[in-house]
């Protein structure tokens, strides 16, 4: 399938001074280190992992809110990290967020009418009637046509939710970044949101990125997923290949602890203990070796790489 986003090798690291007003040490977080990966265009990719792992960091340097300490990023083909200005401004119309905390996106000040409108009045190439037709019809495409007079607080959460995915739709993106999409919402909202994005990704043709904590969510929005932890991809592939016959002692440890509906069913012993290392000062070999029940010297010494379980999934263990 046609590659629609392509990392290649991506770092991003970040510079860090410890000490007192006099003695200071320079350290380097290691935020996001040599990740690789592509996204098939018309698919859903998601990126699990704890806090900590590097997730939100990627899709910072995506969006152009960090920048890469090296590496690449194609869109469609093209370097980002060699664009022009002219090159940037059409990148931000083909990708686009929705963020975690809708309320924190929208200016508490503009009517919805204008949030909505306010990245096509920027780009100044449709005139008023024409931004006012799209502004109704995204209203509408989001199930919200009679809110457009409306300030953010006089909605709902998931009204909000719905407001932020309409403006991120507006500008037509090939791309949308969603980042923990539904976990501020209530649980009864959050069905209709994710399926409210999957209608919307069949009717405009669009590819997501997906970064969230909730697993079982990922498990039925995604078609590809990547598992990160303290800045590497430890596992990637299918999504259904991946929960079927997960590989790695982290992935396997992840997915233990997913709710299943199940009665009866007893409530898993975490089989990882103790918490994510510091990217500042990663441990050597595996980086998940310090909490891995199966380590072993060359764990603590080698670093694996990922390899092949099958023609779509990828683990890095030794013990593979």
């Amino acid at each position: 399938m046609e590659s629609i986003l392509e990392i290649r090798d991506l770092v991003k690291y970040f510079p860090v001074k410890e000490g007192g007003l006099f003695r200071r040490n320079h350290k380097t977080l290691k935020a996001v280190d040599k990740v690789s990966f592509a996204i098939a265009r018309g698919t859903s990719f998601g990126i699990a992992g704890e806090s900590g792992s590097g997730k939100t960091t990627i899709a910072k340097i995506i969006l152009m809110l960090e920048k890469a300490t090296s590496g690449s990023i194609l869109l469609e083909g093209k370097n980002i990290t060699q664009f022009t200005r002219p090159e940037i401004t059409w990148y931000r119309t083909r990708v686009q967020a929705v963020f975690q905390d809708a309320a924190s996106s929208l200016d508490p000040r503009m009517r919805i009418r204008n949030l909505i409108s306010e990245p096509l009045e920027v780009q100044g190439k449709e005139t008023k009637e024409a931004i006012l037709a799209k502004t109704k019809e995204m209203m509408q495409l989001v199930g919200l046509p009679d809110r457009l007079n409306m300030f953010p607080h006089e909605l709902s959460g998931g009204q909000k939710q719905r407001v932020a995915i309409a403006r991120a739709m507006t500008v037509e993106p090939s791309l949308v970044i969603l980042d923990e999409p539904v976990s501020s919402l209530d649980v009864s909202i959050r069905a209709q949101i994710l399926n409210l994005l999957a209608d919307i990704q069949e009717k405009q043709k669009l590819t997501y990125l997906i970064i969230a904590h909730d697993l079982g969510m990922m498990r039925h929005v995604t078609t590809h997923i990547a598992v990160m932890y303290l800045g590497k991809i430890v596992e990637i592939g299918d999504t259904d290949e991946v929960f079927a016959n997960p590989m790695h002692p982290y992935t396997k440890a992840l997915f233990a602890v997913v709710p299943r509906p199940e009665p009866g069913r007893e409530r898993p012993v975490p089989s990882i203990m103790g918490e994510i290392a510091s990217p500042i000062d990663p441990p050597s070999g595996c980086r998940f070796h310090p909490r891995c029940p199966q380590a072993t010297d060359d764990c603590k010494q080698l670093e694996p790489l990922l390899k092949e379980v099958t023609l779509r999934h990828q683990a890095a263990c030794h013990f593979i």
